[in-house]
């Protein structure tokens, strides 16, 4: 009996499972204990965002706004500016068919016409008669009157037409351009450039960088063909 009781082997401890790993109402709690920790959202924070987004976008919006402004007014002062310059461009081509009334009117009397005569011998007689009508004037110089008041006319009415914009142009010597010139006929000239002005019937006009009536040309062709 004493051997068996020295035998006697001491029961092993075994701790519990609940002594190691936590129950499910310990984690229960400390889950509940860190959502309690987490603070919980504020509505007044979440107002604050949502009025800085709208902030953003109608700031956005503004911009925008502002540009297609600016585009607006830069649009209406030019097409105000443009107005106002081509505003006379139908008066202005009733005028010019004045100038030229009055260029052909000039050109028609050739300088030679407006010189004094050449001084000659004249008998007593004509002498008498001359000194006789010495106060009235001769018919040269109603015709010289005549001249300078037409030329005076034309170059007030060029000089009103320059005010507005309105230039004339002579492409003499130039090369044809379709859009400057109006081709009235064609000449095979020698020594002459095929497709240069040659001739210019009637000057042409600008206003400002438009054309406001084609000059009428006369154009040099080729004299092989």
């Amino acid at each position: 009996m004493a051997s068996v009781q020295a035998l006697q082997v001491f029961p092993r401890r075994h701790y519990s499972a609940e002594a190691t790993e936590p129950s499910a109402e310990t984690k229960q709690s400390e889950t509940k204990g860190e959502k309690s920790a987490e603070t919980p959202p504020n509505p007044l924070e979440e107002k604050l965002k949502a009025k800085e987004n709208e902030v953003a976008d109608l700031t956005s919006r503004l911009r925008y706004l502002q540009a297609d402004f600016l585009n607006l007014q830069r649009n209406a002062a030019r097409e105000k500016e443009q107005t106002r310059d081509f505003a006379i461009t139908r008066f202005a081509s009733d005028l010019l068919e004045t100038v030229d009334v009055l260029s052909m009117a000039l050109k028609s009397i050739p300088p030679s016409a407006l010189s004094p005569p050449e001084a000659s011998s004249e008998s007593p007689a004509s002498e008498s008669t001359s000194s006789s009508t010495s106060n009235s004037k001769s018919a040269l110089e109603y015709l010289r009157e005549l001249h300078q008041g037409v030329e005076i006319t034309q170059r007030q009415l060029l000089q009103t037409l320059f005010k507005y914009h309105v230039k004339p142009f002579d492409p003499t010597g130039d090369q044809f351009d379709p859009n400057l010139h109006e081709a009235l006929y064609q000449a095979p000239i020698p020594g002459k450039e095929p497709g240069s002005v040659i001739d210019c019937q009637k000057m042409g006009y600008m206003i400002k960088d438009r054309v406001l009536r084609a000059a009428q040309v006369g154009v040099a062709q080729d004299t092989q063909s």
